[in-house]
């Protein structure tokens, strides 16, 4: 059964390509979600001023992959000890945030950030309902599959540790 739930974890690029290095991912797609401007761009999201974070759309099917693998490779590839940054990126469309889109997964959510906030002093991932989704522009879309060399606050070590979650 394909289920979908929105990760906003830095920029959308390292966060798309995580997500893609887990079997039963059945789609990605970047986008800005939780703001209030309808059909933002990403000069307007980069204003910080939509209440737009840069979110990856992820499509999967739970017969393959588990709701609690896709937080376990989240948890790898940010920090969730800082507020509206990852990495090099300083903002409030960088803040971190699971959105979900029916009560089983808010449910779910709930009792695994329960038990990750236990692991950190302080702690600043937004768990929230989705409110409102806008595709990126085109050239955003697998940006590193795209451009390998391009920017990406997620180490290639953070990614072959998602991998190894396929086993």
């Amino acid at each position: 059964m394909t289920k979908t739930i929105y990760l906003a974890g830095g920029c959308f690029w390292g966060m798309e390509k995580a997500m893609q290095c887990l079997e039963g991912i059945v789609n990605t797609t970047v986008g800005y979600a939780n703001g209030h401007v309808d059909n933002p761009d990403y000069k307007l999201v980069c204003t910080d001023t939509t209440g737009h974070r840069e979110t990856v759309k992820v499509e999967y099917d739970n017969d393959v992959v588990s709701l609690d693998t896709i937080l376990k490779a989240y948890f790898i590839c940010v920090d969730p000890t800082v507020k509206d940054r990852q990495g090099g990126d300083i903002g409030s469309q960088y803040q971190t945030g699971v959105y979900y889109v029916d009560d089983e997964t808010k449910e779910f959510c709930e009792k695994y950030f329960s038990e990750e906030e236990k692991k950190h002093e302080q702690f600043f991932v937004e768990l929230k309902q989705l409110e409102n989704f806008w595709d990126a522009e085109e050239y955003h879309q697998n940006y590193l599959v795209k451009n390998p060399g391009g920017y990406c606050h997620v180490s290639s070590h953070e990614f072959e540790l998602i991998k190894q979650l396929n086993k």
